[in-house]
């Protein structure tokens, strides 16, 4: 029967037996959940075996009260437990000394999308960062990567590392928390007291949900509120570096995207007349949308949908990296005289352009502002990276 990581430990008393007399802390939000969807950290704190003194939350907050990005958690002190609960997205994104003190393991529990720019996977590494070296542990209590094992997009180029791009993998890395914990840890060489609690019967091939058991969903943050949503946004996470909305202010953020006054019937066609190959194993559709807040907020937006919730949808032959290359592409040649491009800051980068830190180098850009196609280029360049990635994370799949 399948099993998260921190049911594996609520469950297991060889695991539990490990962590006895040792101070605890916890890494979560608010997906950190067991199948009857009761809080992991609220379950460790009633099991007398385990000690938690302190706790940490990651972008959005361990309540995932913050619903856009690059809007700050406070430090508090949960009022039920009395112990300190510090913010790796507020004044400090790695934590600080005074923070790294008082325990000696944290249990990190995190539910994730599988894509390189999803704050918590750096944070994951932030924090395996301040630990290497130490005596301190680190537990990865894996979850289910979501998106599935597929790969897709170019490598981060590090000349354009923050806190959306840390380490150099593509934007669909198909791993999950525990597997990049695992990489990482031999990326950098890291002498690092390092755990992960392997899934029990998970097996990420499986259909219909390919990479999701049937076990419900939690936001892991605020704009992520479908399974679907986390297929899709690989590729429509770029168009927060672009002046087109992403859906934000809608009930399916991220699954629809458009701008006013533009035909998106005539963009759709003009995809579909470049590349029709990247446009497969999902459906697109026109539609339209009035945003209640961020971009374009009360204004009618042209806008396209993509489903991948239905029988139509084939995780091998989806590829929402390209389709939203595409997009750009597509919608530069129909309103050459739209700005698309959104300007500095970004995720508290001042200097690079938000769409370069986004896709990891400065060759979207240049590429979208080409006359031609280049399709072919394009699709030869990008495969080039992931084969390289399919053979660099195979030794360290768990599943």
């Amino acid at each position: 029967m399948f099993q998260f990581g921190i049911e594996r430990l609520l469950n297991e008393s060889d695991l539990q037996e490990k962590l006895i007399d040792k101070r605890l802390a916890f890494l979560g939000h608010p997906a950190s959940v067991t199948q009857e969807l009761k809080h992991s950290l609220d379950l460790l704190s009633l099991n007398p075996k385990f000690k938690i003194v302190a706790a940490f939350g990651p972008q959005h907050g361990m309540r995932g009260e913050k619903q856009d990005n690059m809007i700050e958690s406070d430090d508090y002190v949960d009022p039920v437990l009395g112990i300190p609960v510090y913010s790796l997205y507020g004044k400090v994104r790695r934590p600080t000394p005074a923070m790294m003190k008082g325990w000696d393991v944290l249990l990190i529990d995190m539910q994730d999308v599988g894509c390189r720019i999803y704050t918590f996977l750096t944070t994951l590494f932030y924090m395996m960062d301040a630990v290497a070296g130490t005596s301190q542990e680190i537990w990865v209590l894996d979850r289910p990567n979501p998106a599935g094992r597929e790969i897709e997009g170019h490598t981060l180029d590090m000349k354009f590392e923050s806190f959306v791009g840390a380490a150099p993998v593509p934007m669909r890395h198909g791993l999950t928390l525990g597997e990049a914990a695992l990489w990482y840890r031999d990326h950098k060489k890291m002498k690092i007291n390092l755990h992960v609690v392997g899934m029990k019967d998970y097996r990420p091939k499986d259909v219909p949900n390919y990479g999701w058991p049937q076990v419900a969903w939690v936001n892991p943050s605020p704009n992520i509120p479908r399974v679907s949503c986390t297929r899709v946004y690989p590729g429509t996470v770029l168009i927060e570096g672009s002046n087109i909305s992403e859906g934000r202010g809608t009930t399916v953020p991220l699954e629809i995207f458009g701008l006013p006054k533009i035909d998106m019937n005539v963009v759709l066609k003009e995809m579909q007349s470049m590349a029709p190959e990247w446009l497969e194993g999902c459906v697109i559709r026109p539609a339209f949308y009035e945003p209640t807040f961020h971009k374009f907020k009360g204004e009618l937006v042209s806008a396209l949908q993509v489903h991948v919730d239905g029988h139509f949808y084939n995780p091998q032959t989806f590829k929402p990296y390209r389709l939203v290359n595409l997009f750009f592409k597509a919608v530069h040649r129909v309103k050459p005289d739209f700005e698309i491009w959104r300007q500095p800051p970004y995720e508290y980068e001042e200097k690079h352009m938000p769409i370069d830190i986004l896709s990891g180098h400065s060759m979207l850009r240049d590429w979208v502002a080409q006359a031609k196609p280049n399709i072919k280029d394009w699709d030869e360049s990008l495969r080039k990276d992931e084969s390289a990635w399919e053979e660099e994370r195979r030794e360290f799949l768990l599943y």
